[in-house]
């Protein structure tokens, strides 16, 4: 336990979201903020069931009065209200100068296919705002939330993965939530309509033709659980084919150098054609309910044409009721089938939204306390106070133990050790990018889980050995030290990093593109933008992590001399293999197997017979090669 009472062993991760009904529930709480629009789309898709079932109730007079010319120019009954002895004719629709049956008829069925191709089109522009606006939310949270996760989420997600579920997860939740909500909506209203007008033509034999439906969403339900597994899977399988990917392409150079052309497409051919299994999996399952539908479909028009012979010879209905009765349950049997499809979408989404939750659920490892102090200057120092720290998830594994150091304000600290020993680890524990499992940090007197993550990080810059650069221009990436720097900022930060001659020589200068992670520039260039960047940042803590470990002779030498414009007046603490580059730290720190085991001056530690002078000695240290120093 470490001393805030945090167990650092395992990051703190709540209960997953189970895909069903409470993840649902999670996924219409980012609608709630547009309840307006959503609303609006609700009316007008309701005005949209209506007309559809004005469709069907317009093909009677059509059958009945239009094709009939020895009909009556007698009002046309459309539709009978039980409970309230009212009817509404069709002559009550239309504006009173219109006479003519099929003048009125016509004039019905274009004011009906405006008015539901108004209300279509406005309704489902509301509900993909809506739906869209409430993925772009829930995208930005998760991106967020990724944002401040620990480095130990990051050592057990892949990028890729971490992208599959951003971008691909997302996309079916959006889907569900846009496209497939307006339709939803649509064919909803539409089954109420039409089920309205064949309830209200003949409801016994309305009841008898749905008695079927049963039967077929009974299995179309069980199929949905079955379809949100698959997607599940689905998705984890596109994850791993992204991670293929991604891993061939950013190491293309290490491929090509191995030949290893053909074990990359062997991989992704094998990831593909699993991503394929599974994918027609899904088709075969959300494929079952159309032909179930429509089977059962067929039976029901059988039965009823059997039905309405009799029914017609008898006089008990005309052909145009008939005809109006089977159009709307055919009209009803297309929306029911949408809606089956609908639903497979929506467990779809559901299934993607698992991975999605997992996120958004689990607890950061490195937490901001309520009420952390913020840190407003460094002047004393920084100590590890018996300092401990185990790898999460891995009980068994590297453990730094029991190390007490003291860096003071202005001073160089110099840590090395052979490789493996704990330098980085222990490094990392100053900016808090893990906690510590045992003892305490402190930066001025505060232990860094009691301040703001904010303000310990900003009075820390690090150059690393592997830099990393954004596919920017030289300016931005520069400036990403200070977003609010000027350009004479910027420059003046280039030039005390030994940067500005070899940036004016790129075409564009300043705003030339530098590549995917700066791949245009050289590693010496690179380092030194890194340096620029951290010199317009101005921190009072620095940390080198092998600043100049892969660097050849010339460009090291530059890179010297940028570092020591930038550790001038700082509190820093330098890792290094390179013995001759730490041979002027005011303090030096032997870790090795993850315990210090030697602390003092170079001039101490080389002849003390201790690791450091096992490490010089192999080193075959050289007195001319350059210092850190200038």
């Amino acid at each position: 336990m470490s001393s805030n009472g945090q167990d650092a062993a395992q990051p703190p991760v709540r209960a997953a979201a189970r895909p069903g009904r409470g993840s649902l529930f999670r996924l219409l709480a980012y609608v709630r903020p547009y309840w307006l629009p959503l609303a609006a789309s609700v009316v007008l898709m309701a005005l949209v069931g209506a007309m559809h079932a004005m469709i069907a109730l317009l093909v009677g007079p059509v059958f009945d009065r239009v094709l009939n010319p020895s009909s009556p120019d007698t009002p046309v009954p459309l539709v009978s209200i039980p409970g309230l002895g009212a009817t509404i004719h069709l002559d009550q629709l239309v504006p009173g100068w219109i006479s003519n049956v099929w003048t009125s008829v016509a004039f019905a069925i274009l004011a009906v296919f405006l008015i539901k191709g108004l209300a279509e089109y406005c309704g489902t522009y509301l509900v993909n705002y809506t739906g869209l606006s409430a993925v772009t939310d829930l995208r930005q949270k998760v991106f967020d939330r990724l944002l401040r996760q620990d480095s130990y989420f990051f050592e057990q997600h892949s990028t890729a993965k971490l992208m599959s579920s951003v971008m691909s997860d997302i996309e079916k939740i959006q889907v569900a939530t846009s496209h497939m909500l307006a339709d939803w909506l649509r064919q909803s209203f539409s089954v109420a309509g039409l089920l309205y007008v064949v309830l209200q033509k003949d409801w016994k034999l309305a009841l008898v033709s749905l008695t079927l439906l049963p039967f077929v969403m009974v299995p179309t339900l069980r199929i949905g659980r079955r379809i949100r597994r698959t997607t599940r899977r689905a998705q984890d399988d596109t994850a791993e084919l992204n991670q293929v990917l991604q891993e061939a392409l950013s190491g293309q150079q290490v491929v090509k150098a191995f030949g290893a052309e053909a074990f990359e497409s062997s991989r992704f051919r094998a990831a593909a054609r699993k991503l394929r299994s599974t994918s027609l999996r899904y088709v075969a399952q959300q494929s079952l309910a159309s032909p179930l539908i429509e089977f059962f479909g067929a039976l029901t028009i059988v039965g009823l044409l059997t039905y309405a012979r009799e029914q017609i010879k008898a006089g008990a209905m005309t052909t145009g009721e008939f005809t109006t009765f089977v159009i709307a349950l055919l009209m009803l049997y297309e929306p029911v089938k949408r809606l089956v499809g609908i639903h497979n979408i929506f467990q779809q989404a559901l299934g993607a939204s698992q991975k999605v939750f997992e996120y958004l659920d689990r607890d950061n490892g490195v937490r901001e306390k309520p009420g952390a102090v913020t840190l407003k200057r460094f002047t004393r120092g920084i100590v590890f106070d018996n300092v401990g720290f185990r790898y999460p998830g891995s009980p068994a594994g590297f453990e730094l133990k029991a190390i007490s150091l003291e860096v003071k304000a202005g001073e160089i600290a110099a840590v090395v050790g052979p490789s493996g020993a704990g330098k980085t680890t222990l490094v990392n524990l100053v900016p808090r990018f893990h906690d510590v499992t045992s003892g305490a940090l402190l930066v001025d007197g505060y232990d860094v889980r009691d301040l703001t993550l904010s303000s310990l990080r900003e009075k820390i810059g690090i150059v690393a050995q592997d830099t990393f650069l954004f596919n920017d221009t030289i300016a931005n990436n520069i400036r990403y030290g200070d977003p609010a720097a000027g350009d004479g900022a910027v420059r003046e930060a280039a030039r005390n990093a030994f940067a500005e001659e070899f940036i004016l020589r790129l075409p564009g200068g300043y705003d030339a593109m530098i590549g995917e992670r700066g791949l245009k520039l050289s590693g010496g260039q690179r380092q030194r933008i890194a340096i620029a960047r951290a010199l317009l940042k101005n921190p009072p803590i620095l940390i080198l992590d092998e600043a100049t470990s892969h660097l050849d002779s010339e460009s090291e030498a530059l890179v010297q001399r940028a570092l020591a414009n930038l550790m001038a007046g700082r509190t820093v603490i330098v890792i290094a293999h390179r013995l001759s580059t730490v041979r002027r730290a005011d303090r030096i720190a032997v870790l090795e197997r993850g315990r210090l085991v030697e602390t003092g001056s170079h001039d101490e530690l080389v002849t003390g017979g201790g690791v450091y002078q096992r490490l010089h000695e192999l080193q075959f240290w050289d007195e001319t090669e350059p210092l850190l120093d200038p």
